[in-house]
This record gives C-alpha cells, structure tokens and sequence, in this order.
C-alpha cells in the first residue's frame, strides 16, 4: 500500500483518551497504525495465531503481557474482535492502572459480545473510512465511482480482481467464521440486491421479494451489514412543517466499488443513472468522512416530502447539499433546496455537481464538487 497521508490523527486521539478504531476490513487500520504510532508502542496483534489462542484460552494474560514491555506508552490491540472476552481485562486496566489501550476492529456486533457497552464510555470510538478525495494526490473520479476508495483496490493495477477477491473474503471470513448467518446462498442473493438498491429508500417487502426471503430476514440481513460496518443508515430529516416528510431511511454500502460488484456492474457510463447515483453516494462518503475525522458531532440526513421535494443530504439540520452529476446547472435543479428553503431551518444551501463554474442564484451556491470539497475539508462550508 502506497504511503497516503490520512486524515484521521491516532496520536491526538491517543493523548486523550482510550479508543476503539472501528473500519470495514481493508481500509487501512493496521496500515495506519504503524504508519502513526510507532514509538513506545506495544502492538498485540490478534491475527497471529499464536498470541490469538493464548489470550482465547487465558485473558487475564494480558496483564502480563503489557508488563514484559514496562516502556510501552500505548497498547494496541489489533482485530479485538478475534477475543471480545479481553473488553473485560482492558476495562479493568483502564480503571485500575489508566492504561491507554488503542483498539481496533471491524464487527460492532462480536465486540458487543464481549461487552455490551462498549467499555462503558472509557474509551471513545474513531472510524476509519475508505479513502477519501482529500487524501488521494490526482485524484481521478471515474476511477472512484467505479472501484472506490478500499486502498488496495484503488491503488491495484488490477482493481477488478481486488474488489472481487474482497467481496469473496467477506462472504467467507466475516460471515461464515463467525456464525453470523446460518445459510449462506440466500444472504448471498440478498447482497445483490443491497448493491442494486443502494441509496434508495429501504423497501423491505420489495427487497425480500427480489432475494427470496422473509422481509424479517432481511431486517436481520441490513442489520449485519451495518453492524459489521459495511454499510450505514441515511435517516430523513422529519422536522419539517410546511411539507409533510416522509419517514423512510434510505440504506448506503460502505464503498462504491464494492456496490458494483455486489450489483454485478460491469461498466459505469457516464450519462448513466448510475453514474449520478454513484456520484451522490461519493458525495455522501465525504460528508459522512469529514463529520467523523473533524469529530463535529453533526448528524447527516436526507429530506423528501411527501409530494417529492428531495434534498440528498442536511448536516446537523444547517447546511442542505443536494448532489448532482450534471455538468451544466439551472435553477430547475434546485427545486428540492428552494422547497427546502421555506422550511427557514438550514442557514446554508449547496448545490454540488460537474459542472465547473461556481454562482450564486436565489441564495443557493452552485459550487464544482471539487471547489465543495476543497472547503469541505478546510472547515469552510458553514
């Protein structure tokens, strides 16, 4: 993996508090971790077998283990999630000792087995996300809608075979290992129609009928996903009072890339729904990224009303984005803002799309997703 600068600062985090680092499989949690915390650091790596069955059998080993290396500032625990029996023995540390335990892994589900709050609030959660714009140098946008932003499949000369050989090792490693479904063929079928269906509003009865599954099962089946931090819920924004808003959430994967290959994609055409489906969900990753890395608390949603006003995303309720892939913009474009707008709620309207001259019309900035970006991630957007 080439050495990307990211965004999310380990160290900073570290010198306040205990964390976990939660991030699907491959977006670099490991990676980042020796790339940050290098000095006085003692790294437990669970994914090596012989320190795995150890701890498995005897936790409390872990005490020990801390004191054979008495210079070490932090301790990293690598994929707790191998041994949720361990949350127990650093909560103790932490209590007892004040240690500062950095810890990592990709299934909020199995940490919950080992417990069920998470540590009780001794330590923070930090998310790791896949690469965003502001951390990839020549950032190319086709490639990204297309492969999205898994390190090792971004970065591949052969992404195709990256991102399938990933979707292979899920399916294998984070579900069947850890017993998290039963039966496997029909939560298959149920992951192509998660990819086909991405970004829309959840229809679960349309979505059990297309896998063949009882809509409880598919319940059960989003539910895995998100727990295993593949996926995430956009939840609308219900306060408005002149248009009635739906209360239906929509449901995103986490990358992309990964969509397309759950969906079976083959070639993303630019003129395409698709393309601009892609292009919203990108969007979307950056706003969700930047909230979680800035550490704003702010919440992300979406508005529809009931007669089909849509803004595709409010932050914290003040600043509306509406996403489009146009490469030239109107005012008809901003229909679901300027509806929005009588709502007198959000202080700042944004419509973000290719085409690459930014005005201003009706109090509505029409901004170059890159322009949004730019001030994005410089904290410049509102």
């Amino acid at each position: 993996m080439a050495d990307l600068a990211r965004t999310l600062d380990l160290v900073t985090l570290l010198q306040k508090k205990s964390f976990f680092l939660l991030g699907p499989r491959a977006t670099g949690k490991s990676h980042l971790i020796r790339q940050q915390v290098r000095e006085r650091t003692l790294v437990i790596d669970l994914l090596r077998s012989d320190v795995l069955l150890r701890l498995s059998s005897h936790p409390g080993e872990l005490e020990a283990m801390i004191d054979a290396d008495p210079a070490a500032r932090w301790i990293v625990i690598d994929e707790i999630q191998r041994v949720p029996s361990l949350l127990p023995e650093v909560h103790r540390l932490v209590e007892t000792r004040g240690l500062r335990f950095l810890l990592t892994g990709s299934s909020a589900r199995t940490l919950r087995r080992g417990s069920s709050d998470l540590l009780a609030g001794r330590a923070w959660i930090a998310n790791l996300f896949p690469l965003s714009w502001a951390e990839i140098p020549k950032f190319d946008l086709g490639r990204y809608l297309r492969f999205g932003g898994l390190p090792p499949v971004y970065l591949s000369q052969f992404p195709e075979e990256e991102l399938r050989a990933y979707v292979s090792v899920y399916l294998q490693e984070e579900i069947r290992a850890e017993g998290l479904i039963r039966w496997l063929p029909p939560f298959s079928r149920f992951l192509r129609v998660a990819g086909l269906t991405s970004g829309q509003l959840l229809n679960y009865a349309q979505v059990a009928s297309d896998a063949e599954v009882a809509p409880s099962t598919v319940r059960e089946y989003f539910s895995v996903l998100e727990d295993t931090l593949l996926g995430w819920t956009l939840e609308p924004w219900r306060e408005s009072r002149k248009r009635k808003a739906i209360q239906t959430a929509k449901f995103y994967l986490f990358d992309p890339g990964v969509m397309h290959e759950l969906a079976g994609t083959t070639a993303l055409d630019r003129n395409s729904d698709l393309y601009g489906q892609s292009f919203e969900h990108f969007i979307g990753m950056e706003l969700r990224a930047h909230a979680s890395y800035a550490r704003t608390g702010e919440s992300l949603h979406f508005w529809r009303s009931k007669h089909g006003h849509e803004v595709d995303f409010l932050i914290g309720g003040r600043i509306a984005v509406e996403v489009k892939a146009s490469r030239r913009t109107s005012l008809r474009d901003a229909r679901g803002l300027l509806a929005l707008k009588e709502e007198k709620v959000a202080k700042h309207y944004f419509l973000v799309s290719e085409d690459p001259i930014a005005v201003r019309r009706e109090g509505i900035e029409f901004l170059p997703w890159t322009t949004f970006l730019t001030r994005l991630w410089d904290g410049a957007i509102g």
